[in-house]
């Protein structure tokens, strides 16, 4: 019985394994769907700048600046995502050649380069902390008016 139960209990495991994987998985075609639009968006603002670059030299008009700013917002949506891609799989991008490299590598294995342990603060305990901080000052001013 007790043979059962383990087999049972491992059957569960790999289930959840299994599904977790399936949906990383997704989450990883989901992101590279959103690069893919976001770059696709980017080549549509170089037209379009450099359509505005050369209406500007023709007749002396200036292009329009907003366009810099959203290329900007979607390079970093793009890197953004991209990062989120790594922590999916593991991994991480070598600073020296940009190559993809385990989460535990010590050392990229394109380069070579010596891979730093980075260390990240959780930014849902930033916002808890911030959250604390406001909560404990509307107290205290709070309790001046009384």
């Amino acid at each position: 019985m007790a043979l059962l139960e383990k087999v049972g209990d491992t059957i569960l495991s790999m289930g959840k394994d299994m599904s977790q994987k399936a949906k990383d998985m997704s989450g990883i075609a989901k992101l590279k769907l959103n690069i893919r639009s976001k770059e696709d968006f980017i080549k549509e603002q170089y037209i379009e700048i450099g359509k505005a670059y050369y209406e500007r030299h023709k007749g002396e008009e200036v292009p329009v600046m907003a366009q810099f700013a959203q290329i900007d917002e979607a390079l970093e949506d793009i890197a953004r995502m991209e990062l989120q891609i790594l922590e999916l799989k593991g991994a991480r991008k070598c600073p020296e050649c940009g190559s993809e490299a385990a989460e535990t590598a010590e050392y990229c294995s394109v380069c070579g380069a010596k891979l730093s342990v980075v260390v990240e603060e959780e930014p849902e305990k930033a916002d808890d902390l911030e959250l604390d901080i406001e909560t404990d000052s509307k107290e205290a001013s709070d309790e001046e008016e009384m």
